[in-house]
């Protein structure tokens, strides 16, 4: 099997069901109870992403995504951090939130030429349509994702 899967948790039985990646649109049923498998393309949590995972999470990615660029020395970085979190949860489905940590991922932050740190790119079907660089608040990251959702 050297296809990427996802686990999904039933939320009628509990069970755990290992759905292909591919498959995910064609409306995945539980293997036990043969319930409708609740799968949404953008996770309600930031997901990390690396110099290898880039591509495939971000630029393959069919819809909108918010790049965090950020190192774990930055203290603006780290007050940035409970924002995105919210605003994994409330828009998710919607929009997903990935982290990139610049410093151990030096190619991806230099082909996007990440100069300051916090940085969010905003990527709509693998497009970068847009840069925003500093600690910003809610309300203005919320501003900008409006024209890419």
């Amino acid at each position: 099997m050297n296809q990427e899967s996802i686990m999904v948790r039933c939320a009628n039985c509990g069970t755990n069901n290992r759905i292909p990646e591919e498959r995910l649109c064609e409306g995945p049923i539980c293997g036990k109870c043969r319930a409708p498998l609740k799968v949404s393309s953008s996770p309600a949590i930031p997901v990390d992403v690396t110099d290898q995972t880039f591509s495939h999470e971000v630029l393959s990615f069919s819809g909108a995504v918010l790049v965090d660029c950020w190192a774990p020395w930055c203290g603006p970085c780290r007050m940035v951090a409970p924002v995105l979190e919210q605003l994994a949860s409330e828009y998710a489905g919607r929009l997903k939130i990935a982290k990139l940590n610049v410093d151990e991922n030096p190619i991806t932050a230099s082909q996007y030429g990440i100069q300051s740190i916090p940085t969010m790119l905003l990527f709509k079907n693998g497009n970068k349509v847009n840069s925003l660089v500093g600690a910003l608040p809610k309300q203005e990251i919320e501003r900008h994702l409006s024209t890419i959702l």
